[in-house]
């Protein structure tokens, strides 16, 4: 089921490969702010809906061999015709990934080509809310896990602090998953964990400490001893509660951007959450008298969708192993004796677990917890994910928002007692009545996601997404040096770059067909495009940027101009003689919050040939 993909390689090659020695015209496409009156039409595609499902018996193994009419699949209580049906096992025989003609040097584009056969894994070594034992303890069993792994198995590796990391791409090389594991997973504390280093025991609290020594004083003072500790307490609980949310933001959006980049890979992906904690809690807490716990569980809920569409399933492995309740040791019990912080702990477990379960459940993974072996757990995972049936039909409605999916064995084997994995809804919207990923509704919500989401893509070190493919080339304008920042450039507030600068072109070109365009009565069609070229330095500091906006109001004939290919052409400076510069490009379908981008190193272009002063795409 890989037509859609294989069409987005078609249209990249025609589109770009044949504009390879012309990647940018520099100029811009037609732009135009008066929108015509009449709405917009709204076309609808019925795209076929692909399940997968990972059907195992009571001992957790895969079940081969089942035909078509084996399953029962129903939407909204909806009897569904299954209109394609195939099954994946672990040892069907990998396929190379399409290969792509040689780039001239200096050129680059945002598309992977992966192989299209078996699910791709993906490793995601949380450090934000792992404590640094327990990142070191997993690292361990990796290690474990590496010297067994099947050949051929694809793994990318993630890392999350407060964003997240690409690591390492795909790759079926045992020897570069062992060289990633023993070099690049370096233990890092998480200033927003209560314990991040992993002593095994909480802090004494200040309320605590201040309720000891004030008490001293009970008797020969009138301090308000009670009102102090209760204030305290309070501001405890509120900086507690401010770490936790902060975490809950990052992890949501580490998980956002991760969708939005595993959508444009085919067919099913395994996550393999590696986590100390999931501080997301889908139990409101009605005593706190806080709403946060009702949004992040709407949040969460909409994250798993996002996934659950991209056909990744999420497996959360808890990073503490087989966990026991530290209060009853000797020394928590003694500044414990009411057994509060034993009740938290378990409250916490329970949350967690939970937490693990549903977004497995909503993505046709399954979590792992309270289990040491976390290599067996990974292999397990891996297993699982690597043998499922795909059952894909037409949706016989046009249902706008979520959409629910229940998959039953039919006949006889309904009453043996396997277990099925798949995700259990969907979501479409108004744009465009598909199963592609897409963002939930409430406009408010979708305006602060589509914000985040564009500037997470640009983050440094984050994985690019491919939502629009497209090709650049990155060439020093000149060999000469400069005192001046180059024209519509702009330095973060606080930040000032000390010349001598190098000035480089950037020339693209995008795949026109992955912008949508609004159709108008009239003919016409609008929407707004984004290019964005951000400097960083190796640490992640923004250190000068350029781009442009563009409203589109594009009449039929100029329509056809924008179908031969979307072009920018832009110009940023670079100190000449700092190292360690990374240029991250990305172009942005505004109105549909679709983004492709790419991050290429100052040092891959430095000492290529500068453009010449006769050449017609500068």
């Amino acid at each position: 089921m890989n037509k859609s993909f294989d069409s987005r390689l078609l249209r990249w090659c025609v589109t770009l490969l044949s504009l390879i020695s012309q990647p940018g015209s520099g100029q811009s496409p037609s732009t135009a702010r008066d929108y015509p009156s009449a709405a917009p039409t709204i076309h609808a595609q019925v795209q076929l809906v692909n399940i997968d499902v990972a059907v195992r018996d009571k001992n957790g193994q895969p079940i081969h061999a089942l035909k078509r009419e084996d399953f029962v699949l129903t939407e909204d209580n909806q009897t569904q015709a299954v209109r394609y049906f195939g099954e994946k096992s672990a040892q069907t025989n990998a396929q190379s990934g399409p290969t792509l003609p040689p780039l001239p040097a200096g050129t680059f584009s945002d598309y992977s080509p992966v192989s299209s056969n078996g699910p791709l894994n993906v490793l995601l070594l949380d450090s934000l809310n792992t404590s640094m034992a327990d990142q070191a303890y997993v690292r361990d069993q990796l290690r474990q896990y590496v010297k067994k792994i099947r050949p051929g198995t694809k793994i990318a590796v993630f890392g999350l602090s407060r964003k997240l990391v690409m690591l390492q791409g795909f790759n079926s090389d045992p020897e570069v998953l062992k060289d990633v594991v023993e070099h690049k997973l370096i233990s890092r504390s998480s200033s927003l964990l209560e314990d991040p280093v992993g002593a095994g025991t909480t802090p004494e609290s200040s309320s605590d400490i201040a309720a000891s020594s004030l008490s001293s004083l009970e008797g020969a003072s009138n301090l308000p001893i009670a009102s102090v500790v209760s204030n305290m307490q309070q501001f405890e609980a509120d900086q507690k509660a401010a770490a936790t949310q902060f975490r809950i933001q990052y992890t949501l959006d580490a998980l956002n951007i991760l969708g939005h980049y595993l959508s444009a890979f085919p067919e099913r992906k395994n996550l393999i959450w590696f986590s100390g904690s999931f501080p997301i809690s889908l139990i409101p807490d009605p005593s706190s008298g806080r709403i946060d716990s009702q949004l992040n569980a709407k949040e969460f809920e909409e994250t798993s969708s996002l996934l659950s569409k991209a056909q990744v399933a999420v497996y959360p492995v808890d990073a503490r192993g087989l966990t026991t309740d530290s209060t009853y040791s000797a020394a928590a019990t003694k500044s414990d004796p009411f057994g509060k912080n034993s009740a938290a702990f378990v409250r916490s477990q329970f949350n967690e677990h939970a937490t693990m379960s549903q977004i497995a459940e909503d993505t046709g993974g399954q979590a792992f917890y309270n289990t040491n072996d976390l290599a067996t757990a990974v292999q397990s995972a891996i297993d699982s994910g690597s043998n499922y049936y795909t059952l894909a039909y037409t949706p016989s409605t046009s249902k706008i928002g979520y959409r629910s999916i229940h998959v039953a064995l039919a006949g006889k084997l309904a009453s043996i007692g396997y277990s099925l994995e798949y995700r259990h809804e969907y979501f479409v919207d108004s744009h465009r009545n598909s199963a592609i990923p897409s963002t939930p509704p409430s406009q408010d919500a979708n305006d602060n996601r589509s914000a985040d989401y564009a500037r997470l893509a640009m983050a440094h070190g984050a994985p690019t997404p491919q939502d629009i493919l497209f090709k650049v080339r990155v060439l020093p304008t000149t060999a000469l040096l400069e005192q001046e920042l180059a024209q519509n450039n702009t330095q973060p507030q606080g930040r000032s770059l000390k010349p001598p600068f190098r000035r480089y072109a950037i020339d693209l070109v995008a795949v026109p067909e992955d912008f949508r365009l609004a159709l108008h009565d009239s003919g016409n069609r609008t929407g707004s495009l984004e290019f964005s070229v951000w400097l960083y330095d190796n640490d992640g500091n923004l250190l000068n940027e350029t781009g442009k906006a563009i409203d589109l109001n594009l009449t039929p004939e100029r329509y056809k101009q924008f179908l031969t290919g979307v072009n920018g052409h832009f110009e940023i400076s670079v100190p000449a003689k700092a190292g360690g510069l990374f240029l991250r490009i990305g172009v942005r379908d505004i109105s549909s919050n679709r983004i492709g981008a790419i991050e290429i190193p100052i040092s891959s272009v430095r000492k290529l040939s500068p453009l010449s002063t006769s050449d017609p795409n500068r």
